[in-house]
């Protein structure tokens, strides 16, 4: 779920890093300026923030930005006004911390339930930069830009009344502080009121449009106002001190689609564009490959391919009418007063008043499949092979009326073929990984294609051994996607004693890894068939 930056951060604090000592000196004469306080300080550098992109230490009267929102130390002068716009992430990031620092001058009491500490956080970050909005109006811009960095949607998997009226307080309650606008959140209020209710969101947005009218360094209203949140959604802090945690084996409900939709409109970007620059943000090193042309024999069983897929969704015919401009047929009375009306008019008709009996074939489902390849070292021998068949597929959906995306997942979740792309080279994989980011793969793949929603014909086909950190986990997804009617089909690469075999999964052992593309292609070739 998105969650706030806590403005009185406990961590230890970051070393300077020499190569970014001109972004130390700069950012800390302009934080004067954004704050009116000449005490601060502001280090730059990787890995700073205390885990989160950016974070403000009262007590040192330090602001800390990560500098991978920045890229490299040269890729702007941060002397000049314009290096602003070259890295407007990380001067919002700059800029929330200056808020925290010219506003949030309150602690949270000692005996504080952490539930609580959490939510007078939360309403924290609409209420400073709400100030420095209004004390500053040409801050909005930037502020806006951090928005999609402390919120992500892969952190708000389920549609329960904790995450959503946190969604509501990050960002419904910016609307209503002038940084986002009505529109920004218009998906998200709608998703929000379905979980809530109308009179509860209402209740909690009483809340928050309080907090914007606190003073800076009263800190028992902003306690109080967060036990009347808690109230409103039935937690009682004394009995649930910590903040409710998410489960792993959960897909994301509409909550996080529209989420999704809120922080791609705030960074001007579609849902899609969204998605896919987000792929590269995961932890870990994404997937690794080197590129090639694709042989004879690759471009060849694209053809083939395609043309199973396209045989299968057009084997059988059934009874149907089409109108038409000339008999023979059935007259339709209508349309034949309209084309002689039309003649009359000396226009050329375009009624057709014959309607024809046909044979066409029936309506199909879309095909939708995804591929999750496991890139992690056990996988080695898989990945040439693996590599080969994601461009197959590719290519081969391209041709027919389906949509194929390839993912990998080892230490990081890569996108390596998005929906409707067909790829003009071969990603040759690298399989080398430590461990499995696989619930995170299958999320996104839902995320990508819309497994779990009825309406098309869905398969997840895995290629890995089934052995993973949270086995719990992702069998709670299998089924999730199993009993919405998506088949999934387990290629293991060796022998059935040596792999982890889930229910709710077709399982088949490939000892030669070249038969993957062909167990995948009569797996999809059987299910449209059915469909």
């Amino acid at each position: 779920m998105p969650h706030p930056s806590t403005h009185l951060h406990p961590d230890p604090l970051t070393a300077a890093h020499e190569d970014w000592a001109d972004w130390d000196r700069a950012w800390t004469r302009h934080i004067a300026k954004l704050t009116g306080r000449t005490d601060l300080t502001v280090v730059v550098a990787p890995g700073a923030g205390g885990g989160a992109p950016a974070c403000f230490y009262p007590p040192a009267g330090r602001v800390e930005v990560d500098a991978t929102y920045i890229g490299a130390p040269d890729v702007a002068d941060p002397r000049r006004a314009g290096h602003k716009n070259l890295v407007a992430t990380a001067y919002g990031l700059l800029v929330h911390e200056a808020a925290h620092a010219a506003h949030s001058r309150w602690s949270t009491p000692a005996g504080t339930p952490p539930i609580v500490a959490s939510v007078a956080d939360l309403l924290e970050e609409s209420r400073a930069e709400g100030r420095q909005r209004a004390r500053r109006r040409g801050d909005r811009r930037w502020l806006r830009h951090t928005v999609q960095t402390i919120n992500s949607p892969d952190d708000a998997p389920i549609d329960d009344a904790w995450h959503a009226a946190q969604a509501a307080g990050l960002l419904l309650a910016r609307a209503d502080a002038r940084i986002l606008t009505a529109k920004d959140v218009k998906p998200l209020r709608a998703a929000v009121t379905a979980v809530l209710g109308r009179k509860r969101l209402n209740r909690l947005r009483q809340v928050w449009r309080q907090a914007h009218t606190v003073d800076d360094t009263d800190a028992d209203t902003m306690i109080e106002l967060a036990w009347q949140w808690c109230r409103i959604l039935g937690i009682d802090p004394h009995r649930q001190p910590d903040t409710p945690t998410a489960d792993e084996g959960a897909f994301a409900g509409a909550l996080a689609a529209a989420l999704g939709e809120v922080l791609a409109a705030v960074a001007g970007l579609t849902p899609a564009e969204y998605t896919a620059r987000m792929i590269g943000d995961r932890h870990g090193a994404p997937a690794s490959w080197t590129l090639r042309d694709p042989t004879t024999g690759e471009q060849h069983a694209a053809r083939r391919l395609a043309a199973r897929l396209r045989q299968a969704r057009t084997t059988s015919v059934e009874p149907a009418t089409r109108p038409s401009a000339i008999p023979p047929g059935r007259l339709r009375a209508r349309a034949a007063i309209t084309a002689d009306a039309q003649r009359a008019a000396g226009q050329l008709p375009t009624a057709q008043p014959w309607q024809q009996r046909a044979s066409l074939p029936p309506h199909k489902p879309k095909l939708h499949l995804a591929v999750l390849v496991d890139v992690s070292g056990s996988m080695r021998a898989f990945a040439e092979p693996m590599s080969s068949a994601a461009w197959i597929l590719a290519n081969a959906a391209r041709r027919t009326d389906a949509t194929v995306t390839t993912i990998a997942f080892g230490e990081a979740v890569t996108l390596l073929v998005p929906p409707h792309h067909q790829p003009a080279q071969v990603q040759q994989m690298h399989a080398h990984d430590g461990y499995e980011r696989f619930t995170e793969a299958v999320k996104l793949a839902d995320q990508l294609l819309n497994l779990r929603h009825r309406g098309s014909v869905r398969m997840l086909a895995v290629v890995s051994d089934g052995w993973f950190p949270d086995n719990a986990a992702a069998q709670r997804l299998i089924t999730t996607l199993a009993r919405t009617g998506c088949a999934v089909l387990w290629l293991h690469p060796r022998d059935q004693e040596s792999c982890h075999t889930y229910a709710d999964t077709t399982a088949v052992t490939v000892t030669n890894p070249v038969e993957a593309i062909d167990v995948i292609a009569d797996a999809a070739v059987a299910a449209l068939t059915e469909a």
